[in-house]
């Protein structure tokens, strides 16, 4: 750690705290949709589009904006304060639709600030070690989700499950929401130097290569089940909503584990392998939770921790290295996983809820073994 730059070191922190928020709401808030405000999976499936496209397509206007105009640091401590002040209120929600407002404000927030922080980390990141750092950073966020996430197993295992204990819980994302923000807000600088006015934005042949690339990536988030699916699959198997965290847990130790590592292999062996060691763990989470045991259960959620980790920590360092104009990419990027992210949550929800959960889990599978097998064939030039 002590080669890497203090910015980033602070951006860590920042990560560490914010995440540690998300990580309260994360694991219960698909259980408060369907079980206690009685919303269906089709409209489980509309609350986490919304979220998922705001969050991630408001990044392509935010990188735009810090590669076009220079502004990084005030779009990301932004950000962080609107993530901070929205997720307590969700407490208060008491339909699905409130539910999905209030989400959608605070990933609002993260697509303000993610693609300008990354384009932050990216300046204060050392020339070919840009697998390494990207892998710190990771792994502060993830540390965070993982210290979240044991407080809200505590609570619901000693305390009940019950709707009051739920939007306690909710509540009192304030507290680290708060402490990330003062963090950024006066300990992390703005990039070393910053674009003028008269700086010419293009997307250069270069950058359409990368973007190219990441089309794999893009239809993988397609049809892979995203985390709340899989708290309503390990529910629909019998597990407890006090259990589910822990289940989170498994996911998040295995990131916390292995993104350092991961980045470093990234450095020394390139993407393209790691990026098909992401895709091979994301097919054997979709087939442990088509199997259906509890064990494969618990199985499925460590190979959801490596495909996040390994496939986010490579295709942010792909960037990093190939593209000319990164902030813009990153954009790109990000919007990517806005569009099929949210298509592939209403897809999820609507199977579920219409055909079953046996025809969302073939489907998933199904689909994520495809995109697989075309990457593998049309991945040669990484």
């Amino acid at each position: 750690m002590g080669k890497i730059d203090k910015n980033i070191v602070y951006l860590g922190w920042v990560s560490y705290f914010t995440d540690m928020a998300s990580a309260m709401i994360n694991p219960i808030l698909p259980v408060f949709v369907v079980s206690i405000l009685h919303e269906g999976y089709d409209k489980l499936g509309i609350v986490i589009a919304v979220a998922t496209f705001v969050s991630y397509a408001l990044r392509l206007v935010s990188g735009y904006i810090s590669d076009r105009y220079g502004v990084v640091k005030p779009l990301v401590v932004g950000g962080y304060v609107l993530s901070a002040v929205s997720k307590p209120l969700i407490a208060f929600s008491y339909s699905y639709k409130s539910v999905a407002f209030l989400r959608g404000v605070e990933r609002l927030g993260k697509g303000v600030r993610s693609a300008p922080k990354d384009l932050l980390i990216s300046a204060y990141a050392k020339k070919k070690e840009e697998g390494k750092t990207f892998g710190f950073h990771k792994t502060m966020d993830i540390s965070g989700e993982l210290t979240g996430t044991l407080p809200v197993f505590a609570l619901l295992y000693f305390f009940g499950q019950t709707e009051t204990m739920i939007r306690n819980i909710f509540l009192a994302t304030l507290v680290p929401g708060l402490i990330g923000v003062g963090i950024v807000l006066f300990l992390v600088k703005d990039v070393p130097e910053k674009h003028s006015q008269s700086y010419r934005f293009m997307i250069t042949a270069q950058d359409r290569e990368v973007v190219k690339m990441l089309l794999f990536y893009f239809l993988f988030v397609l049809f892979v089940f995203s985390d709340s699916f899989f708290t309503m699959r390990a529910k629909s198997v019998g597990f407890e909503t006090f259990m589910i965290p822990l289940l989170f847990v498994v996911s998040t130790a295995t990131q916390t584990f292995v993104s350092y590592p991961v980045g470093q292999l990234i450095d020394r062996f390139g993407v393209k392998y790691l990026l098909i060691f992401a895709y091979l763990c994301g097919v054997a989470a979709q087939l442990l939770l088509w199997e259906g045991s509890e064990a494969a259960v618990w199985g499925a959620y460590a190979f959801l921790g490596l495909f996040t980790v390994t496939s986010l920590n490579a295709n942010r360092a792909f960037i990093a290295a190939n593209a000319d104009n990164k902030g813009s990419v990153y954009g790109i990027f990000y919007a990517g996983v806005a569009v099929f992210g949210a298509l592939g949550a209403l897809l999820s929800g609507y199977v579920w809820e219409y055909l079953g959960k046996e025809q969302a889990l073939l489907l998933s599978l199904y689909g994520t073994m495809a995109v697989l097998l075309f990457f593998i064939l049309g991945s040669r030039r990484l």
